[in-house]
């Protein structure tokens, strides 16, 4: 099997990659900031520079599976005012940056599909680089939907150690919520040994949904099925796929 174009692919998405996970941990360190907690902050780490995010095997695992995570950004909650309420709101910072930094590229994707699909109707792409260039740039944009959308439902998982335990743990008993904290990192290593599993027998849970969500922001900017411009955006992606496996 050639594993090349797919390496090829992967290291294509890096740049989506990296600003996805790098607006994920700076949208937590900076809410946190303005709740009171300036941790983040002091340390550098309310910033898009992918190096003070990085993590080694969050970032494997994103440009695989396309599910990962980055170096998680440190919170205090001895600052802030209701620390329940507050690492709720801290925790759902994440995820909600991801929504809007998928709405952004779907935005700019549609967009640049109206200009591209006119250009092609109107027979003025002939050339073999352009059509190269016009499908590495449609590609990197759907890949922004598609890893933002990921990230944001991933880590909406109500479980230790995504940010949906967060929010989840703010509608817990007291007595409740620290007897799973006091477990937490236990859950987690149980969460990641399960996930790994699934992957070995080739499941995938969160593929369903994700395409679902995808076809309904496809509708809703007007790209959905029969239109032109979903017609010549499959056509490009198959162009790609053809071209990185001949």
């Amino acid at each position: 099997m050639n594993f090349l174009p797919d390496i090829l692919l992967m290291l294509l998405s890096m740049p989506v990659m990296l600003m996805a996970l790098s607006v994920h941990e700076s949208a937590h360190g900076y809410a946190a900031y303005k709740l009171g907690d300036p941790t983040a902050r002091n340390l550098g780490r309310i910033t898009l520079n992918p190096v003070k995010h990085f993590d080694l095997f969050g970032f494997l695992s994103m440009l695989v599976f396309h599910i990962g995570w980055a170096k998680p950004v440190p919170i205090n909650a001895r600052y802030f005012k209701k620390p329940r309420r507050d690492m709720a709101i801290t925790g759902a910072a994440g995820p909600l940056s991801n929504v809007c930094l998928a709405l952004i590229h779907l935005a700019i994707l549609r967009i640049v599909m109206i200009f591209i699909t006119n250009a092609v109707l109107g027979g003025r792409i002939t050339s073999e680089l352009w059509m190269i260039v016009l499908s590495l740039i449609v590609y990197l944009l759907y890949m922004g939907v598609i890893m933002n959308i990921v990230l944001a439902i991933f880590n909406l998982i109500p479980i230790p150690p995504f940010d949906g335990s967060r929010i989840f743990y703010a509608f817990l008993p007291p007595k409740w919520y620290f007897g799973v904290m006091k477990y937490e990192q236990y859950i987690m290593i149980g969460c990641i040994i399960f996930l790994f599993l699934l992957s070995r027998l080739g499941i995938n849970p969160l593929a369903s949904l994700e395409s679902w969500m995808i076809n309904g922001l496809f509708t809703v900017t007007g790209m959905g099925r029969g239109t032109a411009e979903l017609g010549v955006f499959n056509a490009l992606i198959s162009y790609l796929s053809n071209l990185m496996y001949a």
